[in-house]
This record gives structure tokens, sequence and C-alpha cells, in this order.
């Protein structure tokens, strides 16, 4: 795909100076933080020095001193509190994290998770009716689902069943009738949180209300650092407060599930956010495609080191049957966009066939939509036509305001601008393509159709050493809203014609005066590369293999140097 090249944008040298002198950092490290916004020396050094107490007051989310004194009331009573979670990484992580506090509070806890092809995602009827008849609840906490499920909570609280809701998903223009609704979206000025967070929140605004001598939240840390990268929510503010602390503790975690599954991922110290989000989410999260999500919050739950071993073993096997699965599925989804998209006609991809298996829909919707830069859904429907889909978005396009205007086609539907989820009926499906394709094209221009390639700063090869990545290390961790640096270098050559790796990757090397630069191309073919010398756009990272550490280039893109 050819994506245009964004320059960065000129900065304040006047400012950038400030920051180099007050904070004594390198000249690098000065550009990229006043280009990211953080132009006042606190603002600086806030971002690069996160604190656990600059976290607002849980109190500061809508309805958590409801949600925190009714809980307590209910621990204290004795009664059945349930936990009603999702099947990814987000949900099954909040429940465990959740259920493990409550505990420690002295309450009754039972946890529950829908099964995803049978009863789908959140409070289903389905789900409602399953987790009654096994856990009989007298208080539910809808964790990280509910905020749109009006007539499902009115159902539980015509059982007599207690509902309070920690979810962080689009609000609709109905509130449900429930004890409290604690969602960040449903408040004013309040930071972007995942599940977890909003369950890291609770746990806090209750240990404030009545503390337990021995409960220290900071080890939950790399549970809420786990949900909070695996569910690509930003970076910024309290998340990165989270994640930087979280991945921390999870170098040295006390859980034995988090340590047995860093084993089997092969995930060592120091844990970046590429590690959750490529190799320890994804094995979390494999439970719930293929099949129940059980084993991934038992993994979670469970203090016996042999059980988090054997458990951690099945969800890496799983991975790999859904790696097959999903292999499948995407070379059926290529197939069909190679035949049936045309960019500069159509404004979407929707593509739908009766045997994709509805647990790698989103995984391939998101690559799909990567490669052709168009908002992408990809619906997969059962032997009676029952279909559900999975959606993935450009910036500049929302899903839920795209799906809004195509409701009519859809049995249900829910999620965020980016990312979001549907069911609906094959008869309906020609109608709701339409419908999508007719509501995007509208809102669509030339500008948003472009993929764009932002470069960050630019780079000279010899600077490419281990100062600068040390000083880049700062901006970690990287992630949603707040993207590794993308750096650019011109008019370079490589000391030589590429060698292959896997049949699809190629490995250059960078003549930096008596030493070499080694760099990465993913997924190139060395038959598509112009002629050097070159301008690369490219990331920075460490690279350490059989105990050598060196700095490596991955690059994003190649273009005759000009």
């Amino acid at each position: 795909m050819n994506r245009r090249w964004i320059l960065p944008p000129a900065t304040d040298p006047l400012l950038t100076g400030q920051l180099l002198r007050e904070l004594e950092i390198p000249a690098f490290l000065g550009v990229l933080l006043t280009q990211r916004g953080h132009g006042s020396i606190a603002e600086a050094r806030e971002f690069l020095h996160p604190k656990l107490k600059s976290l607002q007051p849980p109190e500061a989310l809508p309805q958590m001193d409801v949600a925190a004194e009714r809980v307590w009331a209910a621990v204290r009573a004795g009664r059945r509190i349930v936990l009603y979670g999702d099947y990814d990484v987000d949900g099954i992580t909040s429940l465990a994290l959740l259920a493990r506090v409550l505990k420690a509070f002295g309450g009754k806890v039972e946890c529950f998770l829908p099964l995803r092809v049978e009863e789908g995602y959140g409070l289903s009827p389905a789900g409602i009716e399953r987790c009654c008849e096994l856990h009989r609840p007298e208080l539910l906490l809808a964790v990280d689902c509910g905020t749109t499920s009006v007539r499902e909570i009115a159902s539980l609280r015509s059982r007599g069943v207690e509902v309070i809701v920690l979810d962080h998903h689009e609000p609709g223009s109905e509130r449900p009738d429930c004890a409290a609704l604690v969602n960040p979206k449903c408040g004013n000025n309040f930071h972007y949180l995942c599940s977890a967070g909003v369950v890291f929140k609770l746990a806090h605004a209750m240990q404030k209300l009545s503390p337990v001598a021995d409960l220290d939240l900071r080890h939950y840390l790399d549970m809420v650092a786990l949900a909070t990268v695996a569910d690509i929510v930003p970076l910024t503010g309290e998340n990165r407060i989270f994640v930087r602390h979280g991945l921390q503790r999870m170098a040295a975690t006390r859980w034995v599930g988090i340590a047995a599954l860093m084993r089997v991922s092969g995930v060592s110290a120091p844990v970046r956010t590429s590690d959750v989000g490529f190799r320890l989410g994804p094995r979390i999260n494999a439970a719930g495609r293929l099949g129940p999500a059980q084993e991934a919050l038992r993994l979670l739950l469970t203090d016996d080191p042999d059980e988090a071993a054997r458990l951690a073993a099945n969800l890496d096997a799983h991975n790999r049957e859904r790696q097959d699965v999903e292999k499948a599925v995407v070379r059926d989804a290529e197939q069909w966009v190679e035949q049936n998209f045309e960019a500069a006609r159509d404004t979407t991809i929707v593509a739908g066939r009766r045997d994709w298996h509805v647990g790698v829909l989103g995984v391939v919707a998101s690559r799909v939509m990567r490669q052709r830069h168009r908002p992408t859904f990809i619906v997969g429907f059962d032997a009676s036509g029952q279909g559900k889909g999975s959606g993935r978005s450009i910036e500049g396009l929302s899903l839920v305001d795209l799906l809004n205007g195509c409701s009519d086609h859809l049995q249900k539907f829910g999620g965020h601008d980016m990312a979001a989820g549907l069911t609906m009926d094959e008869k309906a499906f020609p109608a709701f393509r339409e419908a999508f394709e007719t509501g995007a094209r509208k809102l669509a221009n030339a500008e948003i159709l472009t993929p764009r390639l932002r470069l960050d700063a630019e780079i000279e090869l010899p600077d490419l050493d281990f100062t600068l990545l040390e000083a880049q290390d700062f901006l970690e961790p990287f992630g949603a809203g707040n993207p590794q640096p993308v750096l650019y270098t011109r008019s370079v050559s490589p000391s030589g014609a590429p060698r292959t790796m896997k049949d699809k990757h190629l490995k250059f090397e960078f003549p930096v005066g008596r030493r070499r630069v080694p760099a990465v191309f993913f997924n190139a073919k060395a038959s598509d590369l112009p002629r050097p010398p070159w301008d690369l756009a490219y990331t920075l990272d460490w690279n350490c293999w059989q105990g050598r550490t060196e700095a490596q280039m991955r690059i994003l893109g190649v273009r005759r140097s000009a």
C-alpha cells in the first residue's frame, strides 16, 4: 500500500530548548515531547515520570460512590455476588481482579462468562438465563458490558436481582435502570479507561470506604496493564500511569497465572506493550475465540503453580489452533476482497460467508482494514442464517455513527468508533452492505481514504545507537494515543542485497563508518523496492539475540531519495 509521508510539524525552538535545559534530556526527546503537546515543564515532567499519586480519586467517576457503598453493603450482608463479564482480555482480567479484591473484603463471589457462539456478547437473554440458573445472583455486577442493556437489566430487576454496571462502552440514548452505572463516558472530563481500569477504581473506592489491612492494590496493576494494552485504549493520562507501573509489576508478578503465561509466551523482563499485544493478550483471547473462556479466567484466579502451568499450556495450544483457523478465514476474506473490492469505487469493505468462524472475525477485519485502509466488517453466518460480525475502521469514520444509520438492517450492534460488533440475519446482509457503503461515502473524502505515514523526527544514521534508544525508552509505554516514534533518514543505501527470512521478510544492513545498522522489512518483496539511494521511514528497537544487544530498524516505508 502506497502511503503519503507526512513530515513532522515545526516546533518552537525556544520551548524545546527550555525543556532540554530544565529536564536535562536529549534534543531528540525534547522535540518529540513538544510535538506531542507536552509544552510545559510540568506536563513534560509528569509524562516522563508518571506517578501513581497523580491518579484522580475514584469518586470522580460517575456514580462510583454509590457503587462502592452498595457493593460493600452486599459483602457485609453476605449476599450472593455474581460478576458477569466478557470473553475478551479486558472482560476476563476485570473479573479476575474484581473477584480477588471482593474475596479479600470477605465477599461471596462467583464469576460468569457468556459463550461467544451460543449466547453472544454481554447481557444477552440466553446468557442471563444460564447465569441465573447457575448462580442465583442477588447482586450482579455487569463488567465490560451493560451500558446499553436496558431491557436485559429490567429483566434482571424483575427477578429481584440488583444490578451495577462497570463499563466503558458508548452509552445509548436510554440509560438502564440499575443501582449504579459506572462508565467514564457517562461523566464529564474524565479520562477514558478500559473496564479493568474502572474495576481498579472501584477497588480503590471500597478500600477508602473501609480499608482491608493486607490488601495492597499495587499488586493488581499488572492485571490492569494487561487489559489496558490488549483493549487498545489510549495510553495517555491515567492509562499511561497504569501501564507504566503495571508492566514493571508484571516483571515480578505475584500471580502464578500471569507468570506461567509469560513463560509459555517467551516473555521476560523488561515487559513491553508489544509483549502484551502480540504474546500474552492473544493467548488469553484464544480460549474465548474458539470455545469457553473459563480456562483463561481460571488461569488468572488460581494460586496453584501446577494448575497455572497446565492452564497456560492449554491456552498456548488454543492460540496455535486459533492461528490456523484465522489463516483460513484470512485467505478466504482476502480472496473475496480481491474479487469484489475496487479502491477507486468502494469506500467500505463488507464481506460475509457461512463457514467463517465467529471467533476470529475481529482479527481478520483488522488485518483487511490495515491492508486496504477502508472501514471493514467481516460477518460469519451459521447454518440457520444467523450472522455475527466484527468491524474495524480508519481515522475519521466512526463505526458507531455508521451503524446507527444502518440499524434497520441489524438485530443488535455496539462498540467504539474504531471497533464494533453486530448480529444480523443473512437475508438483511445485502441491504446492510449497501446502507453501510452509502453512509460512509457521505462522510468520507479523499484525505480520509488516503493512508498516511506520519513521521516524527529526522535522524542521521550515525545517531542510531543505544543513547537514542535509552532516550526513546522514556516515552514508553507505546500504544494507542502514544505511538512509537516513526523516524526517517534521507538518502541511504544498504551495504548489499537483502537477505530473505521465512520467504517473506527482508533483512538489510546499512553501513555507518566501521559498524553496520541492521534493519528488517516485514512482508516485503525485493522486486518492489526502488533503486537506491532511499529515504527510509522506520522505528528503532532494541534487538537482543544470543547474548548480543544492538539497535535495529524496523522499516515501515521505502521510497526513492527525494
